[in-house]
């Protein structure tokens, strides 16, 4: 009865319905796997809001890649803020408002107001302050209103956050570096020292931070997003089985032999 699924035909539809039943499953796996690194993510960010802070030395080296589960630990850091070479990031929103991030460089110092140094060059971090709106009624490409950085030994605490990708371009405008990605090593490359791979979002500062500056909030990442993906290509790769052995019983009822008609007429005369 089944001897049809040995004829080219079927034999071709039975690989390419396993093929695509093959790529769901992987697809579902791959999506897994970002589930479980979503939630990786998502744990790091809950352990190090509750956690203390660690200096920042410990977790970072400037001649080192920085490790990605250095992620969203909790720093702390002591230096100077270098006014002359702060960053305006922008095309940034905060609370459905697009603006700027304003970064600052932190010259690491031993608490004397001596700079901190590695390979004899002074080392520094960059640190986001928060986001400011763009000027009222300036346009786009305005420069905003920014707070001034404090003057004289600062210390920060704050959570690190890796480089970003896709990195942009850095310019110089009105005494302002200008970008629209935190590309550390692209700024590093327009500052006179050395900078850590890795910059930190300010929570806490002393003096404290103008409070003009809005935080820049640390969203979790949709991880349940990458399950229900999950979910989805398992049930699309079962459908696919499915239909599958559908076609195949429904080809087998189609090709039985049909009973003779005088037979199946003696079967439904009357008595």
């Amino acid at each position: 009865m089944y001897r049809f699924l040995l004829t080219a035909r079927w034999l071709g539809i039975i690989a390419l319905m396993l093929a695509l039943a093959a790529v769901m499953v992987g697809l579902g796996l791959w999506q897994l796997d970002r589930y479980h690194e979503r939630s990786a993510i998502n744990d790091r960010i809950d352990a190090a809001a509750a956690g203390q802070a660690v200096p920042l030395t410990s977790v970072l080296s400037a001649t080192g890649q920085t490790p990605a589960d250095a992620a969203w630990t909790r720093v702390t850091a002591t230096g100077r803020y270098d006014v002359d070479n702060q960053i305006l990031v922008r095309g940034r929103t905060v609370n459905d408002r697009v603006g700027f991030e304003i970064l600052t460089p932190l010259v690491l110092g031993d608490g004397s107001g001596r700079a901190a140094q590695e390979g004899g060059r002074a080392i520094a971090v960059l640190v986001d302050r928060g986001w400011v709106p763009p000027a009222a009624d300036a346009g786009a490409t305005a420069l905003p209103d920014v707070p001034p950085a404090p003057s004289g030994q600062v210390t920060v605490t704050g959570r690190l956050h890796l480089t970003e990708s896709r990195p942009a371009a850095v310019n110089r405008r009105a005494g302002w570096l200008e970008t629209r990605r935190i590309s550390v090593p692209r700024i590093a490359d327009q500052l006179p020292y050395q900078v850590y791979g890795a910059y930190v979002l300010l929570d806490e500062q002393q003096p404290a931070a103008d409070e003009r500056l809005v935080p820049i909030p640390v969203d979790h990442e949709n991880a349940w997003m990458n399950a229900g993906y999950v979910v989805q290509w398992w049930m699309f790769a079962a459908l696919t089985l499915a239909g599958l052995v559908w076609l195949v019983r429904r080809e087998a009822r189609g090709s039985r032999p049909s009973e003779p008609r005088d037979r199946l007429l003696a079967s439904t005369s009357p008595a």
